[in-house]
C-alpha cells in the first residue's frame, strides 16, 4: 500500500471541496430568494432555474468529472438519453398539470 503525501491528497480533495462549496451556494441562493420574497414571483421562478442548470453542470464536472472533451463517447451518449428521458418527463407532467388547471378553471 503506497502512502500518499498531504500534496497529493490536497490535488484530489481540491475539486470536491470547490464542487461542495459551488453548490451549497446554488442550493442558498434560491432558499434565500423564496424565503424572503424580495423580487416578484416570475423573476424568482427564472432565477430558480437558471441555478438549477448551472447546479446540474457543477455536479456533473467537479463530482461525476464528465468533460466534454475526454469522456468517452458512450458515455456522452448515455448523458444524452438521461436528459431526453428527464425532459419528456418533466415537460409532460406541466403539460398535464397545466392543461388540468386550465380545465378546473373553466
Amino acid at each position: 500500500m503506497e502512502i500518499k503525501s498531504g500534496l497529493q491528497i490536497e490535488r484530489t480533495i481540491k475539486p470536491y471541496l470547490i464542487g461542495l462549496a459551488l453548490a451549497v451556494l446554488l442550493t442558498a441562493i434560491p432558499f434565500g430568494l423564496a424565503a424572503t420574497g424580495v423580487l416578484p414571483r416570475e423573476t424568482t421562478l427564472i432565477i430558480i432555474a437558471a441555478l438549477a442548470v448551472l447546479q446540474i453542470l457543477v455536479h456533473l464536472s467537479f463530482f461525476l468529472h464528465i468533460d466534454f472533451k475526454t469522456t468517452p463517447r458512450e458515455n456522452l451518449v448515455a448523458l444524452a438519453f438521461a436528459l431526453v428521458l428527464i425532459f419528456i418527463m418533466v415537460g409532460g407532467s406541466l403539460w398535464i398539470m397545466f392543461d388540468l388547471y386550465h380545465r378546473m378553471m373553466v
